[in-house]
């Protein structure tokens, strides 16, 4: 198994432009109010497991800051154990893998982005193997278009991302995601900015963790008066109890899932009804363990919508496949500035995205990487 980090700097940061707090050397930055680490260029982990006979899968977890980090995981405690095994047998090896470090305390983090990326490159092999797209594998698509949402305008001001907007629903584009978080008055007044921009446009809201119970109460009951299609990661990502009450007071569905990584996590949030829409990220729960949650929400009766954020074009094809092989799935994220870097690494981009992706159709993935494009930029 050969792993690569890969670092690409995009035509502009994700997100935007670098905040003006954050020092020019420095690698990573926070966004205020929001609470993660960014970085100027795209990272990411890429995995290749080679066969005996040559043949080989891609897999990609997403790893947006430090992605050594969980290279050291594939190459130090992963890679050692699949030597020897047959890699059609994607699910037992998923089952030999998840066990390494889990009385450890390993079942999330590091440790589970490590096993998404080997998961997806299994899952790649075995459709190759097969002579078969991934989705056929999982059982078969219900549809051979998987719609999408743009995801994010990245502009600095309500006017200008009104104008961003325009230009989006001019082209087709029916669904965007703000990113927000920024107080309730200012979201409030950037929703209706963007809403004005075309009558049958939903408009979702990602609040990116910033708001405490009762401002994120006073923004969702503003956003149920205005039709919101929903609204993400409104609180800190481990309260499930004030998802719960907020679940409960809103109309709007309220968005969970991109901090998540297995089935048990999502089992506890689904039975306390903290979430509405169910959102898993295929690069960073892998393949195999995305279709257990989506069984998980399917048992709720709750719709699966994929998270997509800095992912190249690895974790892009397996969000497809997951995509298509979801019966409640009502728009996978597309990410514009993303889907400018994402194709960079690919031999064929990946074609579609504003509105919807064609199926894909060739064995595995469906796509080639260009490994003379994986080298680190300064």
């Amino acid at each position: 198994m050969e792993s690569y980090v890969v670092k690409l700097r995009p035509p502009e940061a994700y997100l935007g432009a670098r905040p003006a707090g954050a020092a020019p050397g420095d690698a990573y930055y926070l966004r205020p109010p929001w609470r993660s680490l960014y970085s100027d260029r795209f990272e990411s982990l890429l995995v290749r497991i080679t066969c005996d006979d040559g043949t080989y899968g891609w897999g990609e977890a997403l790893a947006p800051v430090a992605p050594e980090i969980t290279q050291a995981v594939v190459d130090r405690l992963l890679a050692p154990v699949l030597i020897g095994s047959d890699p059609r047998r994607v699910r037992p090896l998923w089952a030999t893998l998840t066990g390494l470090m889990r009385e450890r305390g390993h079942l999330t983090g590091h440790q589970a982005d490590a096993l998404a990326a080997v998961d997806i490159a299994l899952w790649d092999l075995a459709g190759k193997a097969h002579g078969a797209p991934v989705h056929a594998l999982l059982g078969g698509a219900f549809r051979d278009e998987i719609p999408t949402y743009v995801s994010g305008l990245a502009k600095p001001t309500d006017p200008e991302r009104a104008a961003l907007a325009r230009q989006w629903t001019d082209g087709g584009v029916r669904a965007i995601k703000l990113h927000l978080g920024h107080g309730v008055a200012a979201d409030l007044a950037t929703f209706d900015a963007v809403q004005a921009a075309h009558p049958d446009l939903r408009v979702a809201v990602d609040a990116h963790w910033a708001y405490s119970l009762g401002d994120a109460l006073r923004l969702g009951r503003a956003l149920d008066e205005r039709g919101a299609w929903f609204l993400e990661a409104p609180l800190v990502p481990e309260d499930v109890t004030a998802h719960r009450e907020l679940a409960a007071a809103l109309s709007t569905p309220v968005a969970v899932g991109e901090a998540m990584r297995h089935r048990y996590e999502f089992r506890d949030w689904l039975h306390a009804r903290a979430m509405d829409l169910c959102q898993p990220d295929v690069g960073r729960t892998g393949i195999t363990e995305a279709m257990e949650i989506a069984a998980l929400a399917a048992a709720h009766h709750l719709p699966v919508a994929p998270h997509h954020s800095v992912g190249l074009g690895v974790a892009v094809a397996a969000g497809l496949h997951v995509s298509a092989a979801v019966d409640d799935m009502p728009a996978f994220e597309f990410q514009p500035a993303t889907m400018a870097v994402a194709n960079r690494i690919l031999t064929s981009p990946l074609t579609g995205g504003p509105v919807a992706f064609a199926l894909p159709r060739s064995p595995g993935l469906g796509v080639e990487v260009d490994i003379s494009t994986l080298q680190e930029e300064a």
